[in-house]
């Protein structure tokens, strides 16, 4: 089944206590479709960049089966930009700065042959903007996933919660979820959330997993311990595009569908992290996918006695 995403494409320069890079290429959207294009065949982009992005970035999502002709190039803009900084524990970084650029009116236009996507993932940008996208579709999608972060909670919490009453999944961080809910207990935070319209809730741990919830049921899938992680960006941006580009492959919302889509997705992410910016992603194989979601199932798997 076919899958819009919504996000940015963007410039990333990045230093972790592995190195450092110049401008490459980044933004949720790109990590999501990129990711997804490992599960779905119909892979549709909407974003905007500046005609300063070279043409061969675009050319590496087309490769990948990725629909960009909702990918407006702007004459005479700037792409958005992020520059940051990690720690030591690649955990907490530093953002040096920020180029809104083009993002910084983005107007989402919807090509008519992307009307009748029946999966919609909404990636982190301004909560207008994620409402603009489910308002000019005329048909709503079977399944729209919402990627949000503590900045719009902060600087626009009213449209926030507008655009939550219109998804089904949302995917954030422990502590985003905390500030949303207002509960520290991350099971509370899930239930009250879910009184805020998504029925689904994906809380993300980092290198500690991720928590599904969706009714009374909870699963957690586990972070594969690695030898190496050299750079976290996008890291949760290539978990959602798995996710739902599982999903989208399969067709199936069910929990138990969920479940599998969590662990795909965690595989992605996984293989995200062990280079610089969306890199590991470029070249993937379905061996791969598959022996790295075995390591998962394995990481887990006991019998009762």
């Amino acid at each position: 089944m076919s899958l819009l995403t919504v996000g940015s494409v963007a410039f990333d320069a990045l230093e972790t206590p592995f190195g450092k890079t110049d401008k490459i290429i980044g933004g949720a959207a790109t990590y999501i479709t990129l990711s997804a294009s490992y599960f779905t065949k119909e892979n549709n982009l909407v974003a905007v960049v500046g005609d300063d992005f070279p043409r061969e970035m675009i050319d590496i999502l087309k490769d990948h089966g990725v629909n960009t002709d909702g990918l407006e190039v702007r004459r005479g803009g700037k792409t958005f930009f992020w520059s940051g900084k990690y720690h030591n524990d690649m955990n907490t970084r530093d953002t040096v700065e920020v180029q809104l650029n083009v993002m910084a009116d983005f107007d989402p236009v919807v090509p008519p042959a992307y009307h009748q996507s029946e999966f919609l993932m909404l990636g982190n940008t301004a909560p207008s903007i994620q409402k603009t996208v489910i308002e000019r579709l005329p048909r709503r999608p079977k399944l729209i996933m919402l990627d949000t972060m503590n900045f719009w909670m902060d600087s626009a919490w009213d449209d926030l919660l507008e655009v939550l009453k219109r998804v089904d999944v949302i995917t954030i961080n422990d502590e985003e979820a905390r500030q949303l809910s207002g509960e520290y207990a991350l099971v509370k935070a899930a239930a009250k959330i879910q009184t805020m319209g998504p029925k689904t809730v994906i809380i993300k741990k980092g290198e500690h997993g991720a928590l599904l919830f969706h009714a009374d049921s909870i699963f957690f899938a586990p972070a594969l311990p690695l030898e190496e992680v050299f750079d976290p960006t996008g890291a949760g941006d290539t978990f959602a595009g798995g996710f739902i580009g599982y999903l989208a492959s399969t067709g199936d919302v069910s929990f138990n569908n969920m479940k599998r889509g969590i662990i795909y997705g965690s595989a992605m992410a996984s293989f995200c992290v062990e280079k610089f910016g969306a890199e590991r992603l470029f070249n993937l194989t379905t061996e791969e996918i598959n022996d790295r979601v075995l390591k998962f199932v394995q990481l887990s798997a006991f019998e009762l006695q």
